[in-house]
């Protein structure tokens, strides 16, 4: 993928490790549009044991690692989002009964929805952070099971469900980011950002 040449004075280049168009969207809201979109595509595959906050932060890591690779002098934003009910990682999906399982597992508790976020540097200096979102699902009802699948939302999205979407109606809590939920924490994000000094849209510190 072609970058614009970085020439001296001239702001560097933000590069979006992620396909996500719920980021992209995220980041458009605060004016902050990524000059380059190109996923990382690395094997996402949970290692044996691995807490789902360390699985989170190691993927951002990955694909942050795996696209700076690619991008000379640009700063590089990666991010995963992963849901857990306790130690265990609910997966995205690749079915519909799939979607059916996770929706199964959320019904009626409380689930924790960890963001993950790297920042790379163009001179490689990095800031990462790990963010928590606690999530509270009411027990679903069959009909409203088989209303979300009809939907399709489920594909794709980490634990089956998009909390902008249909499954808002399904949602009468959280404690923390609802940015996360939705794929980036953006106040986070931000942060990390600002410290390796890239000039965000927003002032403060």
């Amino acid at each position: 993928m072609t970058v614009p040449s970085h020439t001296v004075g001239a702001p560097a280049s933000l590069v979006l490790a992620s396909a996500s168009p719920r980021r992209r969207d995220l980041l458009q809201q605060i004016d902050l549009a990524p000059d380059v979109v190109d996923p990382a595509e690395i094997d996402e595959t949970p290692r044996r044991g691995e807490l789902p906050a360390q699985y989170a932060a190691r993927l951002a890591r990955a694909k942050a690692d795996t696209v700076a690779a690619r991008h000379d002098d640009c700063f590089v934003l990666a991010a995963d989002t992963v849901v857990a009910t306790g130690r265990r990682i609910l997966p995205k999906p690749a079915d519909r009964e799939a979607a059916r399982r996770c929706l199964a597992r959320l019904s009626g508790g409380r689930h924790r929805v960890y963001g993950g976020i790297c920042v790379l540097a163009p001179d490689g200096r990095r800031a990462q952070r790990t963010v928590q979102t606690q999530v509270r699902m009411k027990r679903l009802h069959p009909t409203e099971v088989q209303w979300y699948l009809d939907s399709g939302e489920w594909d794709g999205k980490a634990g089956g469900y998009a909390i902008q979407g249909r499954a808002s109606a399904f949602v009468p809590w959280i404690n923390g980011s609802y940015a996360n939920v939705v794929g980036l924490p953006v106040c986070e994000t931000l942060a990390c950002l600002r410290g390796l000094g890239y000039a965000v849209p927003c002032a403060g510190s």
